[in-house]
């Protein structure tokens, strides 16, 4: 049995994954939806990107999980990378679900769409407010989806976004699967590719939009129970 520790990405908490934990758990797995500190229910706590990190720590060790399967999705792939390396014999598998990988000293806004998002924290008082509904079209998601996702979704705290991964050892060489969403562009990152030419490292591509635990849950399932072998 495999033990999926499932962390969303910005805006989101572990509500994001409801639509997909029922396949795990009907295929005998255990599921461990994670919100992460500073969103949904957790929006008191103050939260940077090493908060994160020992979020999934905790959600691993705190129940002594073993034969784990770390999911992170979008900017979570960030913390969940760093939390993978740190669980030593418990990960089976980390899944990157169209998501940021970490890379040492580098940040979520390192990436090239960094200045906005570093504008938008500026104007938010050191949030990220969930987008408007213009922005999650073309995703594959329906309008009820992305209603959904502006009423429950909580501003991200910019801390998490700006503050450097910590990476001691090559990504490569964990056990993974990324998942790439063509609706959300056709070609992994150029970090991603690279770690991609790692023997334990795999492609899997959907066609669909950028939050495929909303728009196709059951495919996403598919791919996770794989995955976890």
């Amino acid at each position: 049995m495999a033990e999926f520790v499932l962390v969303p990405g910005v805006w989101l908490g572990s509500w994001a994954w409801g639509a997909v934990e029922p396949h795990l758990r009907a295929a005998g797995h255990g599921v461990h939806p994670l919100t992460l500190s500073g969103v949904a229910e957790k929006r008191d706590i103050p939260a940077g990107q090493q908060t994160h990190v020992q979020d999934i720590l905790d959600a691993v060790e705190k129940p002594d999980l073993h034969e784990v399967v770390l999911v992170g999705h979008s900017y979570s792939g960030i913390p969940v990378g760093q939390a993978a390396e740190r669980i030593g014999t418990r990960l089976a598998q980390v899944v990157f679900v169209d998501s940021n990988v970490p890379t040492d000293g580098e940040s979520f806004v390192s990436a090239p769409y960094g200045g906005l998002v570093v504008e938008a924290l500026t104007a938010n008082g050191g949030y990220w407010p969930v987008l408007d509904a213009a922005e999650f079209a073309g995703h594959g998601l329906t309008d009820a989806q992305i209603a959904r996702m502006i009423s429950h979704g909580t501003p991200h705290p910019g801390t998490s976004l700006t503050e450097p991964a910590v990476v001691s050892r090559p990504l490569g060489e964990l056990p993974a699967t990324y998942i790439k969403c063509l609706l959300d562009g056709p070609e992994p990152s150029p970090e991603v590719a690279a770690l991609l030419r790692s023997e334990s490292w795999r492609l899997v591509e959907m066609n669909t939009g950028h939050w495929p635990m909303f728009s196709q849950p059951r495919e996403l399932a598919e791919i996770l129970l794989e995955a976890a072998g």
